[in-house]
């Protein structure tokens, strides 16, 4: 019988653990859906003025000091997790990813001298690695995660701009998970600042004459234009960034309570069919001590 009270113990445990990881991905999905609304509604606007900025020509000696490539001395990398676990290898992966950059820089031949580096943290997973095993962390922002905001990331933006402006970092990149679907979630490194020019597409090619950046009249000039639309380009692309960030978050938690309620389930089933075989093999020993006692008597 002390068998049969462990396997009831276990069902308990097991139903109880299901029930929870049950509700958690119920919640997950229901943030999951904010939060995908929010990035494909970020998506066009910041696309679009990605799309702007590329346009106006800065192959002309038309630049900015967003645009200087220097000699890479000091890098800061951003790395961006979650403030929560439960979400598969969505942390493990960006952390991984994180840690490939430090050994690039730490062992690029490329450089007589190594890249000194840096590290801003977002996410409380992310954060307490690095503590342990990195030693030139210049800021964590986890509460950004609380409540991501325009106006809260473009704070932080504005101070990572300041500070490349001011040479004080040569190179920034974002580390972090890009959203795709409830079911993928893309590992992505970023080049923040320097900007890097984008291709000119096929279609503006093939336009010649007729392409759209030979169409825009520039008031009052070029250069004056692109100091005003980098850094709100900069701020929005730090935006979405989060904001792809949370989504696939919410996702791979879904996943993930989604497949531990499953594997709940089936182990459920193996040990309410052990538990059966056990309470069978139970009362038929329990008969035959009967009938062997009452066998016995008649003898």
């Amino acid at each position: 019988m002390a068998n049969l009270k462990e396997v009831r113990t276990r069902i308990a445990s097991v139903s109880s653990t299901q029930q929870i990881t049950s509700a958690m991905k119920m919640v997950s999905a229901a943030k999951f859906r904010r939060a995908q609304v929010a990035i494909i509604g970020m998506r066009p606007y910041a696309n679009q003025l990605n799309d702007i900025v590329s346009d106006i020509d800065t192959g002309d000696g038309v630049q900015t000091p967003y645009h200087e490539v220097r000699k890479l001395e000091h890098v800061l990398l951003v790395v961006v997790t979650s403030n929560k676990g439960l979400c598969g290898a969505f942390n493990s992966n960006v952390i991984k990813q994180a840690q490939a950059r430090i050994d690039y820089y730490k062992d690029n031949a490329t450089q007589a001298q190594p890249a000194e580096l840096s590290m801003i943290t977002i996410g409380k997973r992310g954060s307490e690695f690095f503590a342990k095993r990195f030693d030139n962390i210049v800021g964590s922002y986890d509460e950004l995660l609380d409540g991501i905001t325009f106006d809260s990331t473009a704070i932080l933006a504005d101070q990572l701009m300041q500070q490349f402006c001011e040479k004080k970092y040569d190179r920034i990149e974002l580390i972090y998970n890009q959203f795709k679907n409830s079911l993928v979630q893309i590992l992505s490194t970023e080049q923040f600042l320097p900007i890097v020019p984008r291709p000119t597409s096929k279609a503006k090619v093939d336009a010649g004459a007729g392409s759209m950046a030979n169409d825009y009249i520039y008031e009052p000039s070029k250069e004056d234009i692109l100091r005003e639309m980098i850094p709100l380009m900069l701020r929005s692309q730090f935006y979405r960034v989060l904001l792809d960030s949370l989504a696939a978050e919410h996702g791979a938690r879904m996943n993930a309570m989604q497949k531990a309620t499953d594997n709940a389930t089936e182990l459920l089933k193996e040990l309410r069919l052990s538990y059966n075989k056990a309470r069978q093999a139970a009362i038929t020993n329990e008969i035959i001590e009967i009938v062997s006692g009452s066998e016995a008597l008649k003898g």
